[in-house]
């Protein structure tokens, strides 16, 4: 029994290492915040400071957003306006459903199939963004983020992102140079991360959206890149725009490092960058299930807990039922041989004696 205990905690730590396996990128988000590489208040000048014209810009004076076509609804009117009134000295760039798939046929038509297969439209406006961050450069913002002061601070990084909740980084907002290691990285892992995992809310999550973009970055950062990795270079590189476009780990360099805004600086103080003006049409019934998941996490990770006793204690049963049916077996097997080698009796009636009958007779 012993023996058997042990095999069948073998066979349990073997299961239980390779799903830590399979989903270690993810067990480490709900450590990560961030903070290593948070853009600190301190580091960020005051509007209208002088001190904005001494910082080195790096990131090109583009403003990218999405929309299905050329007409913005009303509600997202004002927070586009705001950012566009905001940087004049800016180029900005609305990438309606049909430039975006002629940018993607003629720049980079390896992924075309993929862009129109996607199964919801989010998917596209998700992927778009991430080619125009890798190709052009600039800084991405949804329609629903308006802007609350001019972002000429932020192009002073390489590359950032944005600390969101409950882990992780959003896709909301970001900034990047051209060709950055990071966002190239980001764009050629689309197709592997293609699935269909049958809720469009945990599709778009982990194919495309935020889920999948924090994946990517933690990725970058434990220095597991992708193919063809490539040296992020030295921060006169990417002002000059020497920086090569090759996918790879970050080395912990300067250059391809990148930042994230936290919640302060993102939307939450008066002299925070960006207001919010609400979103996320996309979102669904699953959507909602999730949400409703999130807010009930302890509960439901305490009947999980339970669940997998209840699962352990079953297949423990299975298994001692499979090993005493092996046991029977094996007792019943050697009673047979037993008995081949005793020689049987059988009665006499003639003489009330007994005698002696060989196997071989009977």
């Amino acid at each position: 029994m012993r023996r058997a205990l042990l095999i069948f905690l073998i066979i349990n730590c073997f299961i239980v290492a390779f799903l830590v396996r399979s989903v270690f990128t993810l067990l480490t988000l709900l450590v990560e915040d961030g903070s290593t590489d948070a853009i600190h208040p301190a580091e960020i000048p005051a509007p209208n400071s002088p001190l904005i014209d001494r910082r080195p810009q790096l990131i090109p004076k583009i403003i990218h957003q999405t929309y299905v076509n050329d007409t913005v609804p009303e509600r997202w009117r004002e927070s586009q306006k705001s950012c566009v009134d905001l940087h004049e000295d800016y180029e900005y760039k609305l990438w309606t459903d049909a430039k975006s798939r002629e940018l993607i046929a003629t720049e980079y038509p390896w992924f075309l199939a993929t862009f129109d297969n996607y199964s919801q439209p989010i998917q596209r406006a998700d992927a778009i963004r991430y080619f125009v961050l890798a190709h052009f450069g600039g800084i991405y913002i949804d329609l629903d983020d308006g802007c609350n002061r001019r972002l000429d601070p932020l192009l002073s990084y390489p590359a950032w992102v944005r600390r969101t909740k409950p882990t992780g980084i959003s896709n909301d907002a970001m900034g990047s140079v051209p060709h950055h290691p990071f966002f190239t990285m980001v764009i050629e892992s689309l197709i592997p991360y293609n699935r269909n995992w049958k809720l469009p809310y945990v599709t778009v999550m982990y194919s495309t959206g935020p889920l999948f973009l924090s994946v990517i970055w933690q990725e970058y950062k434990r220095g597991r890149g992708g193919p063809g990795s490539g040296r992020p270079g030295s921060l006169g590189e990417v002002a000059s725009g020497v920086l090569g476009g090759n996918a790879g780990p970050w080395d912990g360099s300067e250059a391809g490092r990148v930042r994230v805004l936290m919640g302060d600086e993102y939307n939450k103080q008066p002299w925070a960058f960006f207001r919010w003006h609400g979103g996320s049409s996309w979102h669904g019934r699953d959507a909602q299930l999730i949400f409703w998941m999130g807010r009930h996490w302890k509960i439901l990770t305490a009947c999980g807990l339970l669940l997998a006793g209840v699962v352990g204690l079953v297949f423990w049963w299975i298994w001692g039922r499979v090993l005493l049916l092996g046991e029977r077996r094996k007792k019943v097997g050697k009673s047979a041989e037993w008995a081949q080698r005793i020689p049987l009796w059988r009665s006499n009636s003639s003489s009330k004696a007994y005698e002696l009958v060989e196997r071989h007779e009977v």
